[in-house]
């Protein structure tokens, strides 16, 4: 995948370095991940170490010891690069291949579904997964807290693992359906120890492909292969790569994340729907923290500890299916949305009265909630790791699409 490398360009971190070391990068050498992954590397970056001056020897290393934190971030150049991105999925669209059946029936008009062929066939792996019994949208008490919630097919919870802090490398064995989610997953198998778990499976990931996490810190081996110093230019093409779990000081700004913690020790939290990711923007080492750019457009910080999984989640095409009849939807445990002005005048706002008009009265919900132009949100500085707020009105719905 890597054309051959000349080390002897690169400048290794040696032995009795100063606080910060410019170390120049070979950008020619880094492939790109998902086509705009690693395109926010500038030519120079900088290495701070942790206190620590000596040689780095093979058995004490970890991932703290590397923050690749550039000099400047062109965010305006990500923010086009994401755009183009959006378009080439609108493009997309237009040429997925989707299944599509002969309407022999009225619910078989309007059916579309991508179609993925390297989808497992088979059933789950059960140790990995849990029964499941529907609560209808119910809480402890039987009070409806979920509308819309009932029914559907009979499922079993598979165990995900969000966290990745199994090390070594790792072998996805298949790519597999999940009902209780929009994203694929991938069964995958560790090298050494034959152990499984399911994963959330990025774009691109097949089976036969090997992944590796390094939340625990960089294998001796690299250190090994380096001459025993380690080099951040060699080191990034070698661990961020699609499928890879790292921590988000190793990984180039720039990039394009999914999967994404916001505490060092935590599971991901944010972008795991299908086809969802982020972006890397910049590194803040004084603070110990980073700034992403979310899917929803809005600017958040996390800590540069936390993990982050290469590449965009898998399903991209999820957003283009239709279902074609409302049975499709009782399969899946939508129950219907019943009109308000179908209801009675103590179940809704609207309901009542003869005939199907509201009266005079704006449209809200069934709790009085004006539903059209009343803004709902709460001020722009109520959550301190809030960089950026997400677009607000129709010119920022029309600027995400």
């Amino acid at each position: 995948m890597f054309k051959q490398f000349n080390l002897r360009c690169l400048t290794p971190l040696a032995s009795g370095v100063s606080s910060r070391v410019q170390v120049p990068w070979n950008v020619s050498m880094i492939m790109s991940l998902n086509n705009t992954s690693l395109g926010g590397i500038r030519s120079m970056a900088s290495i701070t170490p942790t206190g620590n001056e000596e040689q780095s020897s093979v058995d004490d290393v970890n991932v703290h010891m590397l923050k690749i934190v550039p000099n400047n971030t062109d965010v305006v150049a990500l923010e086009k690069q994401d755009e183009l991105l959006r378009r080439r999925r609108k493009l997309a669209k237009e040429v997925t291949q989707m299944k599509k059946l002969k309407p022999v029936s009225p619910g078989l008009r309007w059916y579309r579904a991508p179609i993925y062929p390297y989808l497992h066939k088979g059933r789950p792996v059960k140790s990995l997964t849990l029964a499941k019994r529907g609560n209808g949208g119910r809480n402890h008490s039987g009070k409806i807290t979920v509308r819309h919630r009932g029914g559907g097919h009979k499922r079993r919870l598979r165990t995900v693992d969000f966290s990745r802090f199994e090390s070594g490398m790792q072998t996805v064995e298949r790519i597999e359906y999940d009902p209780g989610r929009s994203a694929h997953i991938a069964l995958i198998k560790h090298n050494d120890t034959g152990a499984l778990s399911y994963i959330l499976a990025c774009d691109g990931l097949r089976a036969g492909d090997t992944i590796e996490s390094y939340r625990k810190g960089i294998p001796p081996s690299f250190l090994k292969e380096m001459g025993g110093k380690i080099d951040p230019a060699i080191l990034s093409v070698r661990t961020a790569q699609r499928g890879n779990c790292l921590p988000i000081s190793m990984i180039p700004i720039g990039s394009i994340v999914h999967n994404i913690g916001i505490t060092p020790t935590g599971p991901g939290k944010f972008c795991r729907a299908a086809g969802s990711y982020a972006r890397i923007l910049s590194k803040i080492p004084e603070k110990n923290k980073a700034v992403v750019r979310l899917q929803s457009g809005e600017h958040r910080y996390v800590s540069l500890e936390a993990a982050a999984t290469m590449g965009v989640v898998s399903n991209i095409d999820h957003q283009n299916r239709s279902l074609g009849k409302a049975g499709r939807s009782r399969w899946l445990g939508i129950r219907p949305t019943v009109r308000g002005v179908a209801m009675n005048k103590c179940d809704h706002p609207h309901g009542g009265g003869r005939g199907k008009s509201k009266s005079k009265k704006l449209s809200m919900s069934p709790w009085g909630q004006l539903a059209k132009g009343y803004k709902t949100r709460r001020g722009k500085h109520q959550n301190k790791m809030k960089v950026k707020d997400r677009p607000r009105g129709k010119a920022g719905r029309k600027a995400r699409q």
